[in-house]
């Protein structure tokens, strides 16, 4: 199987009207996987991804307009998370939130009410499990091994908001690897707010252009 490798390709030939094979990359799936993308942009005729793909694709145009003649972005991303409860007709959602970030799960929380949802909130050490009850070795421990340290319970996040029965439910903060076992559990589509990035303020993207971040990537 070919390598796709669309991060490496300077032209981004997928933002023109029908380009020609001759012209794309080897390793462009547009070249080698023409079956397989008709198969995929079929998926849109269901209804239940249609009427998502819409209401992003709405969302994404209102998020920008043209002050003074310049097309500007004007709506974080929670107020896009609102609008698209909104537009989907969505009012109880869900946020997985990280202990560490409760303060910021506060304030989220107070901004989506603002805009009329109901949001059930859910803490990472949700089930006050211990570690080693989940399956992790004391001496991966933060703290003293020998005392109780309660671990982040993503499933119990997701099972509780399943109860719920939210719309969607939002991730602020979960611990990479957790955010993946929550969005494998939850019923609900899945987006994320905040993503954990302990050394950047939650800032991943800062490693990318920070020079003194290459001896830590």
């Amino acid at each position: 199987m070919i390598q796709t490798q669309c991060a490496k390709c300077d032209v981004k030939f997928c933002r023109t009207d029908r380009p020609e094979d001759s012209t794309l990359p080897g390793f462009c799936p547009m070249r080698n996987m023409r079956e397989l993308i008709q198969r995929a942009v079929g998926k849109y005729d269901r209804s239940d991804l249609k009427q998502l793909y819409l209401a992003s694709t709405i969302g994404e145009r209102e998020a920008y307009e043209r002050v003074r003649g310049v097309t500007m972005a004007v709506r974080p991303r929670i107020r896009e998370m609102a609008e698209l409860a909104k537009r989907m007709n969505v009012r109880d959602v869900g946020m997985a939130f990280c202990v560490g970030l409760s303060d910021e799960a506060r304030r989220a929380v107070e901004i989506l009410e603002g805009h009329g949802l109901i949001v059930h909130s859910v803490c990472c050490k949700c089930g006050a499990a211990d570690k080693i009850r989940l399956g992790v070795p004391k001496e991966y421990k933060i703290s003293d091994p020998e005392k109780f340290e309660a671990g982040c319970n993503p499933m119990v996040q997701a099972e509780v908001l399943n109860s719920a029965e939210t719309g969607f439910n939002i991730i602020l903060g979960l611990c990479v690897g957790h955010d993946m076992l929550f969005t494998l559990a939850s019923k609900a589509p899945v987006t994320t707010l905040i993503a954990k990035d302990r050394v950047t303020g939650h800032n991943p993207l800062a490693s990318l252009y920070v020079r003194y971040h290459r001896e830590l990537v």
